[in-house]
């Protein structure tokens, strides 16, 4: 399951909706809704998240959260350390190799440092 597939799963339970009464209501088969809640598609386009977040209500921050949560909800994920250093590279290979091996506690930790590196400048679109 991807963190946006947890997330929409919780507010539509959270208010009572069935899986087949959200996906007739939104324009969806139940089995596309399904696959969205349990990562088995790519992640959304921002339009169907907002389209999500206007039918359950959501806005401002919470919508921002839906938002970023379906940016980080790709099931497979490549990552590409061409020009790197070797460590990137290794540590990319061994994280591929071994993160269906680490605990929830560990995976937690790790995602805490990632999140406290910055990120890069975001550059303009024209």
């Amino acid at each position: 399951m991807t963190p946006f597939g947890a997330r929409l799963r919780a507010l539509r339970e959270e208010r009572g909706l069935t899986l087949t009464r959200m996906a007739a209501d939104l324009g969806l088969s139940a089995a596309y809704l399904s696959a969205l809640e349990h990562g088995k598609r790519a992640r959304p386009t921002p339009g169907l998240v907002r389209q999500i977040c206007g039918y359950l209500g959501i806005i401002w921050d919470d919508a921002d959260e839906l938002q970023l949560l379906a940016k980080r909800s790709r099931p497979k994920v490549t990552v590409d350390t061409g020009g790197l250093s070797p460590l990137a590279t290794e540590f990319a290979n061994l994280l591929a190799d071994r993160i269906g091996d680490i605990d929830q506690e560990t995976l937690g930790r790790l995602l805490d440092l990632v999140r406290e590196v910055p990120a890069p400048p975001r550059r303009h679109r024209r």
